[in-house]
């Protein structure tokens, strides 16, 4: 940079016109606040220059001035042109200002470069990501020519708006697919807590072979195993993962180990923790935590957050999370609440919901039923489902039927469809001998016709995840599947029909 204040010295000196030549230069380093300064001296600059200067606005994450920039660029009567405007959408989906990307739309159509490929795809990613999909999808279909990363842009809006629906119809008609359509649909199905449907895309894609799957890929489809349990499909994944080059990925190997975390193999979670290493970030100490935790590691959990400290990572909220949950687990009581008590004073980090849940959840498996409803009823926020659920899970463990009634009362306002909390509290009733109750709840649920849903499970077999709902006939092997059943459940009548009769023979001999 000093090398190039010089340059501008000496051409100020001798009068030479270099500045449009210094300001990429200096851009290139990059210096844009200079840049701007340079730009600024330039008596009539060029639109290429200013494309430059928005270009690298844009991409230092500085929309404000991008558009204040746009703004003078209008004002000195520049016209801009079809490389501007793909930098003034991003600039307006970013800023989410859909007034401003409007306005610019307006512009863009009467400059007379709507026609190019680039710029309206663009302008729909930027309807898209500001959630008015009605015009991104007006734009797409108006379209004269469409790219597939304008099919991308399109399927990744509706994935964003979870309306997975449309955007499996838009992948079924794109005529050419990459790997980022892929991606955008397993991705979506993902974060739209459709995991199932995730994997079932991922496995697709390998089928098909039309495109190789990427660290994004990779890092999609793994939160995917990892809340289905499907370990053996995980296990191949992480395989082509660390054949390809793509463990290096921080967000591969996190996913990694949380799918093994998940999945019950707490040993190996602790294996790939140690193999990421110097790597390792706020993400990985969380899920390292969360998993000994939730596997009744306690003291592992507590101590891993120790050494956390000692490295000079910070926690979080999810760290507290983590710890507070560890402390259930292990029925450590009062240290869960010195934990508690130590998030705001000491590392600045005020309880959220998620940390009163878990201390109402603490203090209750505790049998600490009225200290727990006493929280609830400080804390400086409105209790939510989840906090209520905790605590009516814990009457249910301690047969309260005083606290269970006024967690329930809370719950019947917050879902009132939801029938496992007429369940939960008709059972702590029945435990009490409190048929009355029973009687009453019954009549409540069929009065508002509460009906409880079917359960279902999933079973990973031979690299497919299956679902099953109870009394199910829609899997297309229905049929063999429930005449297996019906051959075991002959051999175990006729098992025990011979054991019944073997043990008669011996009373008579006897």
């Amino acid at each position: 940079m000093n090398h190039l204040k010089k340059i501008h010295a000496y051409t100020l000196r001798n009068g030479i016109d270099y500045t449009n030549n210094l300001i990429l230069k200096v851009l290139q380093i990059p210096d844009i606040p200079y840049a701007h300064k340079l730009f600024d001296l330039i008596p009539k600059p060029t639109v290429f220059l200013y494309n430059k200067l928005l270009k690298a606005y844009s991409s230092h994450g500085q929309h404000h001035q991008c558009l204040s920039l746009f703004s003078h660029m209008c004002f000195q009567c520049f016209v801009p042109n079809e490389h501007s405007f793909p930098l003034l959408f991003s600039a307006c989906a970013s800023l989410s200002s859909p007034r401003l990307g409007q306005m610019i739309h307006s512009r863009f159509i009467k400059s007379g470069f709507s026609l190019d490929v680039f710029a309206e795809t663009t302008l729909l990613d930027m309807y898209a990501k500001l959630g008015m999909l009605a015009c991104a999808r007006k734009q797409f279909d108006e379209m004269r020519a469409r790219e597939i990363v304008t099919w991308n842009a399109m399927i990744a809006g509706y994935a964003r708006s979870g309306d997975m629906e449309r955007a499996m119809d838009l992948f079924g008609l794109m005529p050419n697919r990459n790997v980022v359509s892929w991606t955008t649909m397993i991705s979506g199905y993902s974060q739209n807590g459709q995991y199932a449907k995730a994997l079932e895309m991922f496995l697709r894609m390998e089928k098909e072979r039309d495109a190789q799957p990427n660290e994004v890929t990779i890092a999609s489809v793994l939160p995917a195993c990892a809340n289905l349990g499907a370990l053996n499909i995980g296990k191949k994944i992480e395989e082509y993962a660390r054949r390809s080059g793509f463990f290096k990925n921080l967000h591969v190997s996190n996913g990694i180990l949380e799918m093994y975390a998940r999945c019950g193999k707490i040993d190996i979670a602790r294996q790939v923790f140690d193999e990421i290493g110097s790597r390792r970030n706020l993400c990985s100490w969380n899920s390292m935590i969360m998993a000994l935790a939730v596997h009744g590691k306690c003291t592992e959990a507590l101590h891993l957050f120790e050494k956390m400290l000692t490295v000079g990572i910070g926690p979080d909220d999810v760290t507290f999370v983590g710890l507070i949950l560890s402390c259930t687990h292990g029925g450590m009581v009062t240290k869960g609440r010195q934990i508690f008590q130590s998030m705001e004073p000491n590392f600045g980090i005020a309880p959220k919901l998620e940390h009163y849940g878990c201390m109402v959840d603490l203090l209750g498996r505790a049998g600490q039923l009225e200290e727990a409803y006493d929280l609830i009823q400080d804390m400086p926020m409105k209790p939510d489902n989840v906090i209520w659920g905790a605590l009516l899970g814990a009457c249910s463990f301690h047969g309260n039927v005083e606290f269970a009634e006024k967690a329930a009362e809370s719950l019947f306002e917050l879902e009132p469809w939801n029938p496992a909390n007429y369940v939960i509290l008709s059972n702590i009733y029945a435990s009490a001998g409190e048929w009355d109750g029973v009687a009453r709840l019954r009549k409540v649920m069929k009065g508002g016709k509460i009906t409880k849903a079917a359960g279902y499970s999933f079973i990973e077999e031979r690299g497919q995840v299956h679902k099953f709902i109870v009394a199910d006939k829609s899997h297309p092997r229905s049929d063999e599947i429930y005449a297996l059943l019906d051959d075991f459940y002959a051999e175990v009548k006729l098992y025990r029909d011979v054991n019944y009769c073997l043990s008669k023979i011996e009373e008579i001999q006897f």
